[in-house]
């Protein structure tokens, strides 16, 4: 059962009498327990509600027709607290948090319900056989999965679970079932690379086709790994080693297949400091929250709102002073795009800065764990223009905090200058920086 927080007036379930601090207990007879549950049985024209007030029980008939929604507004998104994380995997970042952060950063999750309603990625151990029975049975699909390694034995030892290498049997059942899975590996120096990398990609190829990608992406390791397991960076020549692997493996089963299917995170490619590929190679970007791609996709959204430079110019307010600031991943890039602004548009002046991550290590070069603490030392008494541009995921989603706990607000008045936020996206970047409304006519 879950308890109704929010009751929204006008909707289906008001005009049927159902009040704020009601119990769900079932929809047409079928127990209610969180928002996997209520979405699927949801779905029906008409639905039979089962619930409590007062401790009294009672049921309601609504006829939904083509409403999506009946308007019930539950304590928390899941309907019930969210599933912790019960492994210790050498590289998992939460644990590479310096002390002092807010509580929430130290939270583990391996949701499976966040996989379906986020994209984020689960590794299966906190799952029971009924849980993958369910989600067969709801058909939810895709579901992203932390692999890792298909070695059993080695699985265990990265996560530090000894279910870790038998609920691998779990992909199996998804598969049958037709369930699609987008799948990830976590790349660790000298543990689940080399060999172990090509037994990897060679097991999980034999999930085609409801295996639609897999990212290959790079442990990040902060400067806080006092006690922890010992793990190094990959050096230049070992990232090229891993790309080189990768590919060739995914050329074969792009002749095989017509699709590469494993794909190299593009921190691989700054780390060996070889160009990213051309776009084809990317296909649908299917692992672009991954990092597999990002920097390529936002270079083309950005070349194609350039392409409308003669549309724009009439539209600026120029003369034009504004700064970014990113990390070091994303810097060789933002500058570039910077200067063509710059060279297009006389009067514009950008200052672009690249912020060494203090916080966690340089290291750690992606805007997105960029603090306030380490964007005010970069900038202070820096030339920022009439207005400071950052990306949107140096940002906590539903407040403007920084991971370090300084407020955006507090940043703008210690630089003394207005600050705002750039999704990831090239098109909204050009936009933005020129002072424009994205969605401005033309």
């Amino acid at each position: 059962m879950v308890k109704i927080a929010l009751v929204e007036e006008g909707s289906l379930a008001h005009r049927h009498g159902l009040m704020h601090g009601d119990l769900l207990l079932a929809i047409n007879h079928n127990e209610i327990n969180d928002v996997l549950d209520y979405r699927f049985y949801l779905t029906e024209r008409v639905i039979s509600l089962s619930l409590m007030r007062g401790g009294e029980e009672y049921s309601v008939t609504i006829r939904k027709g083509e409403y999506d929604d009946i308007g019930l507004v539950f304590e928390t998104p899941l309907m019930d607290k969210k599933h912790s994380c019960t492994n210790a995997c050498v590289f998992c970042f939460i644990d590479q948090n310096p002390e002092g952060m807010r509580e929430s950063i130290y939270f583990k999750d391996d949701d499976s319900r966040l996989s379906f309603l986020h994209g984020n990625y689960i590794t299966l151990t906190n799952m029971t056989e009924k849980d993958i029975m369910r989600i067969i049975k709801m058909r939810f699909s895709p579901i992203n999965i932390s692999v890792h390694t298909t070695n059993p034995d080695l699985r265990v030892k990265m996560m530090k679970n000894r279910f870790a290498g038998d609920v691998l049997r779990y992909l199996d059942m998804l598969k049958e079932a037709g369930i699609r899975m987008c799948m990830q590996v976590v790349l660790c120096r000298s543990l689940n690379d080399g060999e172990e990398l090509l037994r990897t990609m060679r097991d999980l190829s034999a999930y085609l086709p409801a295996l639609s990608s897999c990212a290959i992406v790079p442990a990040g390791l902060t400067k806080h790994r006092d006690g922890l397991y010992p793990l190094s960076d990959f050096t230049p020549e070992e990232a090229s080693g891993v790309i080189d692997m990768v590919n060739a493996f995914g050329d074969e089963m792009l002749r095989a297949h017509g699709t590469r299917v494993f794909f190299v995170a593009d921190e691989f490619y700054l780390k060996a400091n070889r160009p990213l590929p051309e776009s084809s190679y990317y296909e649908d970007y299917s692992q672009i929250d991954n990092g597999v791609g990002m920097l390529s996709s936002f270079e083309e959204e950005f070349d194609f709102a350039f392409s409308d430079a003669d549309l724009l110019e009439g539209h600026l307010a120029l003369p034009r002073e504004v700064s970014i600031a990113t990390g070091s991943a994303a810097y060789g890039m933002i500058s570039r795009l910077a200067r063509r602004l710059e060279e297009r548009f006389s009067g514009l002046t950008i200052h672009t800065y690249e912020v060494k991550n203090n916080f966690f290590g340089e290291s750690v070069t992606v805007s997105g764990l960029l603090t306030g603490v380490d964007l005010y030392h970069a900038l202070k008494n820096k030339p920022l223009g009439s207005a400071l541009y950052l990306s949107a995921n140096t940002q906590k989603a539903d407040e403007a905090v920084f991971l370090c706990g300084m407020k955006t607000s507090e940043l703008s008045d210690k630089l003394s200058t207005p600050i705002e936020t750039i999704a990831n996206d090239g098109y909204e970047f050009l936009y933005r920086i020129l002072g424009l409304d994205v969605d401005m006519p033309l």
